[in-house]
């Protein structure tokens, strides 16, 4: 089984790239911002320590994380939201650790995709067999981001900022596919990639 990171700038259409995986080859997709908000679930591997960390005021009437009073209480204090990584990011390598044990020894899966922004950064390189880049013209980029999600041209100008340039991300990645245009040639550049599809 090959383990393959993907990562890439806000609206560059990683989803759309790993809608088109999920449906045609055998494989397991890890989205890690999914994969962190369950491990704050009550029970879950990072929710006790946040209770520890943020005080017990950060629960809802239904003793689960509420994720607007976590965001209030670390949005105005660094040492609270390094506190939150420090306990999510790392909570998040172990699970995919063992899920990437777990899926070798039971040889069921050809390919298991991982998801994240954050990738590089956080030292998936060490993890995963390829790194792939998606890329996507920035212009393109923010069209995507007005009509599907409604951002403003300040929120995206701050995300783009707070994230990998291009360079960056093509100097630590082994392929890219330039996801600017049509779809279908960006489909095709998967299938050289992977070979072609076993439809599931």
């Amino acid at each position: 089984m090959k383990v393959i990171g993907i990562t890439g700038g806000v609206g560059s259409g990683k989803s759309l790239i790993l809608n088109y995986i999920k449906d045609h080859y055998n494989c397991e997709i890890i989205m890690a911002d999914d994969l962190a908000k369950d491990l704050c679930k009550k029970g879950e591997l990072c929710y006790k320590p946040l209770v520890k960390l943020l005080g017990k005021d950060v629960l809802g009437t239904d003793e689960e994380i509420d994720r607007s009073v976590m965001a209030q209480k670390i949005f105005s204090d660094d040492s609270l939201r390094t506190g939150v990584n420090n306990i999510i990011h790392p909570g998040v390598k172990k699970f995919i650790l063992k899920r990437i044990a777990f899926l070798r020894r039971k040889k069921t899966r050809d390919f298991l995709f991982i998801e994240a922004a954050l990738l590089i950064e956080d030292g998936y390189k060490d993890i995963v067999d390829e790194l792939w880049y998606i890329y996507t013209d920035k212009a393109v980029r923010r069209e995507r981001l007005k009509k599907s999600r409604g951002y403003s041209d300040e929120k995206i100008d701050s995300i783009m900022a707070s994230q990998l340039s291009e360079d960056e991300f093509r100097l630590n990645s082994d392929f890219e596919i330039d996801n600017s245009g049509d779809s279908e040639v960006s489909f095709s550049k998967i299938r050289e990639r992977l070979g072609e599809p076993h439809d599931q």
